[in-house]
């Protein structure tokens, strides 16, 4: 498998579920502006949407968005549990979660849309992630992750967006519990591993 990455980007999901699953890839890096890659492939003759992560199957499939990417990789490996049974209501709950990280966290903290607002509507957009942020700091006040004392992949995405908060203005500090969540994950093996390769620390 590879897999198509841009550091700092949500790609960063999908890299760390590989480790955690001991997975062999390889990792191509995204230069999403001028849709090259780093092995210079015309990146959207791969992937036409034109962003990350992108992964592409030994037999040559590719497949794009990053809920779909980690639940596969979660079911090539059922083992290691990063993903609910399929047909259970735990796997409806992982995919509740999914759904709230994409749709409430990750287009509503994106960096472009972020970036090119006025600091007024930068204001106002934190504080709306304030009311997000203390959702969530509600629902993990007694559980480690975000399904209960498991790892899932649904926590691997929370992470990655959660890298975010800083440069858009937000101290993760005024929610004690989101930041010892996010120290927890950040100490994970493999997550260590999947920054150090995307050099984001």
């Amino acid at each position: 498998m590879k897999l198509y990455f841009k550091p700092g980007a949500c790609s960063l999901s999908p890299h760390i579920v590989l480790r955690e699953l001991g997975l062999p890839f390889d990792l191509d890096r995204v230069d999403t502006k001028a849709g090259k890659t780093a092995t210079g492939q015309d990146f959207r003759s791969i992937n036409p949407k034109g962003y990350v992560p992108t992964l592409q199957l030994d037999d040559g499939a590719v497949l794009t968005e990053g809920v779909a990417i980690v639940q596969y990789l979660a079911d090539r490996n059922p083992e290691r549990q990063l993903a609910p049974k399929s047909g259970s209501l735990e796997r409806y709950r992982l995919q509740e979660w999914l759904n709230y990280i994409a749709t409430e966290l990750h287009k509503g903290f994106g960096g472009p849309l972020f970036a090119s607002a006025s600091e007024e509507a930068k204001q106002t957009a934190r504080e709306g992630y304030g009311k997000k942020l203390d959702f969530l700091a509600q629902h993990l006040e007694e559980r480690e992750f975000l399904l209960g004392e498991r790892f899932t992949v649904a926590d691997a995405y929370l992470f990655t967006v959660m890298t975010w908060s800083k440069a858009r203005g937000i101290e993760l500090e005024r929610w004690p519990v989101l930041k010892r969540y996010f120290d927890r994950i950040a100490a994970r093996p493999a997550v260590r591993e999947a920054m150090q390769a995307e050099g984001a620390r």
